[in-house]
């Protein structure tokens, strides 16, 4: 065993690596750019060297700086996590020169999934079914163009040289088409350094499950199981769940000697996961093969038992698998939700920040990786994810159960997040009925995500919840006696209640209603936490004023709780009607202007590409939401932009 090791990436995945290296006696070098210098990964391992400045060309991508920092502290092996350096056959070759141990698979494996035409090509050798498509390089968008007409829309653009939704377009036409080669091309560039593209047709209506694999350097090869992928957004996982809700013993078993089949093709080592599009009918398609540890690990570690990142570290060490394929056993169902900082009512534009607020729901069957804490910084320059929420269940009720109460349990403050869309998806029949498809998000929320509607019975309990903490909060402030009516204004809807206590119990009587409730809350606490009328209600709880915000399973719901004369009042009150920036086209976010795609005195139709920002390693397009005419360009391609600059003006 090791005796030292450096990992070679940030965030989430670096911490995860050092806890599994402490729990073996192992010590971990961190490496950080001048980005990351407060970062938790920098904390929590051994030792940590400074390797560059903030782009992660400068810093994390960089091999030979890594290799300087190996040989500075000593450290042994290097574990790349995941993307980064992960997948770039580049450094495990650079590892073995300078005699340091690459935990993961040889360079040839990585080189040959690599590519993504080459993977194709191995795995039809292989005798692994793929997914219709041109098998070279995409020249250009005209070329593109007359390929899928050849193989008919829709179609889907993918970099030749990455994974992880970067450089990946869907186009059902000529125009969406010409548009996703370029974008594609560029998303390519910056995230993997290859701008080149191969093109397949896109099978309407897959779902996307993955299988595990793991092997060792004596001809010893497993799968660990499935991974339902399926519930993605531009082709990034948001939820993924072991096992998957379609399988049947007989079709996971033939996933699985496919997968095998394909890691022994090349004669692969350590861990890594074969990724395949499947239809209704369970036919399957090998879609590409990473060769890395998975984002979405934990749910298959939480239904076998085993610790990846252990057995990855004992085979690069030069141990044997402990186990054959008869002895890993499936039990129960794991669900694991990806938390990023990002707005979804905003198009998910991403939401860099501080951390003002932070803190992690626990509980039986809960598990949570991240990277961060309050006060940590969520940097522009990288993934804008916060942390990963699994939990796990003796069944897949239960685990989605479990897994929607600690959504409601999690405190994130100071960055727009995904909280309440996280809760709405797990909320949704689809979803508790399996039906799953890479569509799923587009299905279920067609406009967008605009939040949830609540059910009468939903709106009943933030009332009652409402008006608790109101007396919970006067009686720690408030001198005599306090009055029984109020009126709780929810969300502008005005709902008057009588609010006493009786020992322990509070009762709020709402119209014909009466609730009970005894409720752990103390004024300031993020979360509130009651028996009402006997069952448990959990909200995300923020003062604002005089009153407060609550958020639970995908909702949020403003509450004022004013006496009855003053609510009287509020009520004959006009808002002031809001500003009008329709005039702006402002950046949504802090990042780099890529391009302009209009000029001043121009004429634009609504939904014409008007800018594109470059932001946390995705490029988003910005475009007109009405007609008009481009008066003054405020910003030129190469500025950095900070969130709701003006970039240019209208008529």
């Amino acid at each position: 065993m090791f005796s030292k090791i450096l990992i070679a990436n940030r965030g989430e995945i670096a911490c995860r690596v050092m806890r599994t290296a402490r729990l073996l006696g192992v010590k971990t070098v961190a490496v950080y750019s001048e980005a990351d210098d407060e970062a938790l990964h920098v904390r929590e391992a051994d030792e940590a060297v400074l390797i560059g400045p903030a782009p992660s060309s400068q810093s994390y991508l960089d091999i030979g700086k890594i290799i300087a920092a190996c040989r500075q502290t000593g450290a042994e092996a290097v574990h790349p996590g995941y993307g980064f350096l992960s997948e770039n056959e580049d450094l495990p070759i650079a590892l073995e020169r300078a005699g340091i141990v690459f935990i993961g698979p040889p360079a040839k494996a990585i080189a040959s999934m690599g590519d993504k035409i080459e993977a194709k090509k191995l795995a039809t050798a292989a005798g692994v079914a793929t997914v219709p498509g041109h098998d070279g390089v995409v020249e250009s968008a005209e070329d593109a163009v007359k390929i899928a007409r050849q193989i008919k829309y829709p179609v889907m653009l993918k970099a030749a040289a990455g994974g992880g939704g970067k450089g990946m377009r869907v186009a059902a036409n000529d125009a969406q088409l010409k548009e996703g080669f370029r974008l594609a091309s560029g998303e390519a560039k910056s995230a993997f350094g290859d701008a080149r593209l191969f093109l397949e047709k896109y099978i309407e209506e897959p779902r996307h499950i993955e299988i595990q694999v793991l092997a060792d350097a004596f001809g010893n090869t497993v799968y660990l199981f499935e991974r339902e992928c399926s519930i993605q957004r531009r082709h990034q996982k948001v939820i993924e769940e072991a096992p998957s809700p379609l399988l049947d013993a007989k079709t996971r078993a033939a996933m699985g000697d496919a997968a095998v089949k394909l890691a022994k093709a090349v004669d692969y080592r350590s861990a890594g996961t074969v990724e395949f599009i499947v239809d209704a009918r369970k036919n399957f398609y090998f879609l590409e093969m990473n060769t890395r540890l998975q984002v979405e690990h934990p749910v298959t570690e939480m239904v076998t038992g085993f610790d990846l990142v252990e057995l990855m570290i004992r085979v690069a060490a030069g141990e044997r698998l402990p186990f054959a394929q008869d002895d890993i056993k499936l039990k129960g169902a794991a669900i694991e939700a990806r938390l990023y900082a990002e707005d979804p009512k905003r198009d998910f534009l991403p939401s860099p920040g501080r951390l003002k607020r932070y803190a992690e729901p626990v509980g039986e069957g809960i598990r949570v990786d991240s990277g961060v804490y309050e006060g940590a910084e969520i940097s522009v320059h990288y993934d804008p994810m916060i942390a990963k929420l699994a939990a796990f269940g003796e069944n897949r009720e239960l685990a989605m159960t479990r897994l929607s109460a600690a959504l409601d349990g999690f405190v994130i403050g100071g960055v727009s997040n995904n909280l309440d869309f996280l809760a709405a998806i797990l909320r949704r029949e689809a979803f508790h009925k399996g039906k799953l498809s890479t569509a799923f998000i587009a299905q279920e929320f067609p406009g967008g995500f605009a939040g949830v509607d609540p059910s009468p019975r939903e709106i009943e309990e933030a009332v009652v919840a409402s008006a608790a903490m109101h007396r919970m909060a006067l009686e720690n402030f408030a001198r005599g006696a306090i009055p029984a009516a109020w009126v709780v204004m929810l969300d502008g809807k005005s709902h008057a209640v009588e609010i006493t206590r009786k020992g322990p119990c509070l009762t709020v009587k709402h119209g014909k209603k009466r609730h009970e409730a005894i409720a752990s809350w103390r004024p300031g606490a993020d979360l509130f936490q009651a028996e009402i009328d006997g069952s448990p209600v959990r909200f995300r709880v923020e003062r604002r004023g005089l009153g407060f915000r609550l958020a639970r399973g995908g909702v949020n719901y403003t509450a004022q709780i004013l006496l009855p004369r003053a609510a009287e009042l509020l009520g004959r009150m006009r808002p002031k009607p809001a500003a009008d920036l329709s005039r702006h086209l402002l950046s949504p976010m802090p990042g780099l202007l890529v391009s302009l795609a209009v000029r001043e005195g121009q004429a634009v139709k609504a939904g014409e590409e008007l800018a594109v920002v470059e932001a946390m390693k995705m490029e988003n397009v910005l475009r007109a939401e009405r007609d008009g005419k481009v008066t003054k360009l405020r910003a030129k391609p190469g500025d950095s932009l900070a969130a709701d600059q003006v970039i240019l003006e209208f008529a």
